[in-house]
């Protein structure tokens, strides 16, 4: 078959063309999706760390389709191929140290170089394989659009593939630094044999060159995997710490955040001040040891479910924790034993709302997280009507909230709050209501009034110094604040993540 480009050498068949469109756009996506899991101990996982590297992948592929295009009509594509396919792989399998060693070292705007090189650099040298195989493929002006539309469709199908191969099979079976070496060498090999395929042996030195430099590289981004996981699950970079300052002291971390603590010979001891304040909530509104029937939203260490169960015997609790690898660290590193009393349900809160019977609750906690954000589906009128169907007349939400600066997301889900339940109340660091301090606050909200001073005695008993306001005291501090909906829920840009300094 003769090709369109100029030079000699032997030109990719048709089930060759395939493969290299295929396998190109495939790796393209992967790289995209496991970056967002590189990134998330670094940056947080987020809709701004979505949005950055869904552009910076959507950039790359623009450029390496236009830039790739433009070559092909100036060089012979079957000289690009092997670089291209070398290149991206050698990038690919160093970007795990190239991200952490930017991060650890520099962090701010290194770490964004990092990542558009990582994500950009790769994806543009992958999407420039598909316009030089066109033109290689391009044997007869009458078969333009067919040749086209199918190397198209055939590029397409390897995107899908490979969002697919990532989401459901790589991400929960192997390491991310596994993912992305493994995906280099790949890349590399096949540089290899496109570059022997073309030239010969003796030709394809260069392409050797990469393979070593690519191993190399991707044996440095192994052993620089983020954030020194213990496990990657399918939505976190998890590990356990031990507390120094206590032997049986627990911290679940997840992408780099305290999430949990667990006392393992000590269910009643409280370390974060949030959860201290939550509990206080529940004792100052349900009469001492009564048991209950509690619904928690997220699960991570379970630190209140395993509380209630020390200090309310017969307490049961169901727990939806949408990720089935902080179930398994819960299990293996932090001695968590489910029975009748602890049930965990691996779903999304939201839809474990919906099984829920109307009236089966006297107490619901949400502490689901996704980074420092609240999953914007758990925060909306429409899901807080949920909790309040679910909730016995006489029942209690409580709520965990992470907000800093303005805390325009805290005064929104107060205000969402509000529309749904007939009292709500928040818990906070008294800096939290004259603006001059935000992190965890915690909302309470029910149909029956909650008893203020009751719940202040606790928290003093606990040595807490945070203030709690209900009703109308918190009308000033809400102000204008607009409800949250499942039309209209911007979490991700109320929210201010991290205290500033």
């Amino acid at each position: 078959m003769a090709g369109g480009g100029a030079g000699s050498g032997a030109v990719p068949g048709p089930r060759e063309a395939a493969a290299l469109v295929f396998g190109s756009s495939a790796a393209v996506l992967v790289v995209e999706l496991v970056a967002l899991r590189l990134l998330a101990p670094y940056l947080g996982l987020t809709l701004e760390t979505n949005t950055l590297v869904i552009g910076l992948a959507l950039a790359a592929i623009a450029l390496g389709s236009w830039a790739g295009g433009r070559a092909a009509d100036v060089v012979d594509p079957r000289r690009a191929l092997a670089p291209l396919l070398g290149l991206s792989g050698v990038v690919a399998a160093a970007t795990p140290f190239l991200v952490r060693g930017a991060a650890e070292t520099a962090g701010g705007p290194l770490l964004l170089l990092a990542v558009a090189v990582t994500i950009g650099v790769p994806g543009a040298l992958l999407s420039a394989v598909t316009p030089m195989v066109t033109k290689l493929a391009l044997t007869s002006l009458a078969e333009t659009g067919t040749v086209v539309g199918r190397l198209s469709g055939i590029g397409t199908a390897g995107s899908i593939v490979g969002t697919v191969l990532t989401g459901f099979v790589l991400v929960s079976a192997v390491p991310v630094s596994g993912i992305l070496v493994g995906l280099g060498v790949l890349l590399v090999l096949a540089a290899v044999v496109v570059g022997v395929r073309v030239s010969g042996w003796r030709a394809a030195g260069p392409s050797l060159a990469l393979v070593l430099a690519g191993t190399g590289l991707g044996a440095l981004g192994a052993v620089a995997a983020p954030g020194g996981c213990d496990v990657e699950t399918q939505y976190h970079c998890a590990r356990v710490e031990a507390d120094p300052a206590r032997e049986s002291g627990r911290v679940l971390v997840l992408d780099g955040l305290r999430h949990s603590y667990v006392d393992l010979a000590d269910a009643t001891h409280l370390e974060f001040e949030y959860v201290q304040a939550a509990a206080s909530v529940v004792d100052a509104t349900f009469p001492a040891g009564e048991p209950l029937a509690a619904y928690h939203l997220g699960g991570g260490g379970l630190t209140l479910p395993r509380y209630l169960a020390e200090v309310r015997p017969g307490t049961t609790s169901v727990v939806s924790e949408i990720d089935p690898g902080v179930v398994a660290v819960d299990r293996d590193r932090l001695g968590l034993e489910t029975g009748p009393g602890l049930e965990v349900r691996v779903e999304d809160g939201r839809r474990g709302l919906d099984r829920l019977p109307d009236d089966s609750r006297d107490l619901v906690v949400g502490d689901a997280f996704g980074g420092v954000s609240v999953p914007w589906h758990l925060t909306t009128r429409e899901a807080v009507a949920q909790v309040r169907r679910v909730l016995r007349p006489d029942g209690a939400y409580v709520a965990n909230l992470i907000d800093h600066g303005p805390l325009d997301f805290a005064r929104a889900e107060v205000a969402t709050l509000r529309e749904v339940f007939d009292h709500v109340a928040l818990l906070a660091r008294p800096g939290a209501f004259d603006g001059t301090q935000g992190g965890n606050l915690v909302a309470v909200a029910s149909d029956r009034a909650v008893d203020l001073d009751a719940v202040t005695r606790v928290v003093e008993r606990r040595g807490l110094g945070w203030e709690a306001r209900g009703d109308a005291d918190l009308d000033d501090w809400v102000g204008g604040a607009d409800a949250l909906t499942d039309d209209h829920a911007p979490v991700d840009q109320l929210l201010t993540p991290y205290a500033e300094g």
